[in-house]
């Protein structure tokens, strides 16, 4: 059966509100800008956790930008570099679903159209409302005769389509919920990469931190082979929030404790320690999950290095306590993960790669004993897999190798590279 994917546009394909945006630049010098700003944002959550109809919402809203064609230059320009992360990073998944992809919005086709159509959505594809100008390019209103400006817009824009098949909804407020709540979708997710709405989380099918998340789920190519959000990374201490935020902006996610609690231990991805913090090494061993440890000053008295190292977890510190150190470390991390990078680590050999297009990255820690690379090429060989790079580093103990690989493969590859014997930690990176 075909599936159809429903996507709104503010707040979730793009990290804003656009009328929101819009009001910054045309009301930038009004003496009354901040309460106006703040007016506008008020009506707009009030549309979108559903305590206000979407038109008495939408009126208001258009009344008090006072804008015309030039501010809606600027904001085009502003939008497209707001376009939400795991949009951003997934975008080879619209030029593929091109046919399969709606953009639904409340929002308006002169600022959603030049922004989504970079990313091979088809403007017969774009449903939103359009603007009403006057001679001198001031925007006086919008077409009322648009479903979309209604309440319940996006559902009786649905029904007049009449698509064919399974239906799946992704958006983040009250009017994305109600193609649910009156059976136009089969499922609905709400985005919460930049907006959490408690009233839409209540309702949704599924609560989706990421575009990664939803594609993950449904079984759709991505960009990542595992979404971020589903990698568990514990602060440990007081650890600055400038990490913290560094850390959460990339989509982990994040829990703040004391200490390294036992129920966490068979989950945990990534961990960073404040100066001062210990790891216990019975609760380390058990770690099987954890990737990468960041620690804020010198780890060497305050970690197994050796056991670490073992359990192929890339450790980064920082023995002179550089005042950069928060930034520092976090950023070396999400290289680790996002890139395989471990230029910098304590323990691990130094590879820093720069993401390679069109390719999947596999990354292979061993043991460092003679023979195992070969071993590793045989597996290639064997299910005739063209490697487009690879690189090895080693040190006395381990072995560290990164490949790039230019073909799809079946899952009997990664089987065999998993149980290749001296094999330490085997993942995928995309």
């Amino acid at each position: 059966m075909k599936k159809y994917y429903i996507i709104d546009f503010d707040s979730t394909f793009t990290q804003v509100e656009a009328l929101d945006e819009l009001a910054r630049i045309s009301l930038k010098k009004n003496p009354q800008k901040e309460k106006i700003y703040q007016r506008i944002e008020d009506l707009t959550n009030d549309a979108m956790e559903g305590k206000m109809s979407f038109r008495e919402s939408l009126t208001a809203r258009i009344n008090l930008l006072q804008a015309n064609k030039d501010h809606l230059k600027q904001l085009v320009t502003r939008l497209k570099k707001k376009v939400s992360s795991s949009f951003l990073r997934n975008k080879v998944f619209f030029k593929n679903h091109a046919e399969d992809v709606l953009i639904v919005s409340g929002g308006f086709k002169e600022f959603i159209v030049p922004v989504v159509s970079a990313y091979h959505i088809k403007r017969e594809n774009i449903y939103a409302n359009t603007f009403l100008f006057d001679e001198k390019g001031d925007i006086t209103g919008y077409d009322s005769d648009n479903p979309l400006s209604e309440e319940g817009g996006k559902v009786k824009l649905l029904k007049t389509l009449d698509l064919k098949g399974e239906i799946y909804g992704i958006g983040d407020g009250h009017s994305d919920f109600q193609l649910k709540e009156f059976g136009m979708i089969k499922k609905f997710y709400a985005f919460t990469e930049n907006i959490e709405r408690k009233t839409i989380l209540e309702k949704a099918d599924h609560v989706t931190p990421s575009f990664d998340e939803f594609l993950y789920i449904n079984k759709l190519p991505q960009a990542i082979s595992y979404p971020k959000n589903r990698i568990l990374c514990l602060a440990i201490g007081q650890v600055s929030e400038k990490a913290i935020e560094i850390l959460s902006k990339d989509g982990f996610s994040i829990r703040q404790k004391t200490s390294f609690e036992e129920k966490y231990v068979a989950d945990v991805g990534m961990m960073i320690l404040a100066a001062g913090e210990s790891l216990e090494e019975e609760k380390l061993s058990r770690a099987t999950k954890l990737k990468t440890i960041g620690y804020l000053g010198n780890s060497r008295l305050r970690i197994q290095p050796d056991i670490c190292t073992a359990m192929g977890i890339v450790v980064f510190d920082d023995p002179k306590n550089n005042p950069r150190n928060p930034e520092f470390i976090a950023k070396r991390m999400i290289d680790f993960i996002n890139k395989g990078n471990t230029h910098l680590s304590s323990n691990f050999p130094q590879l820093q790669l720069p993401r390679m297009a069109g390719a999947h990255r596999l990354i292979h820690i061993h043991e460092n004993v003679p023979g195992i690379m070969a071993k590793i090429n045989q597996v290639f060989a064997y299910h005739r897999i063209n490697i487009a790079g690879q690189f090895l580093m080693t040190n006395s103990k381990i072995g560290y190798v990164i490949t790039d690989v230019s073909a799809e493969y079946d899952k009997q590859v990664l089987k065999d590279l998993k149980e290749i014997e001296h094999t330490i930690k085997f993942r995928i990176l995309y």
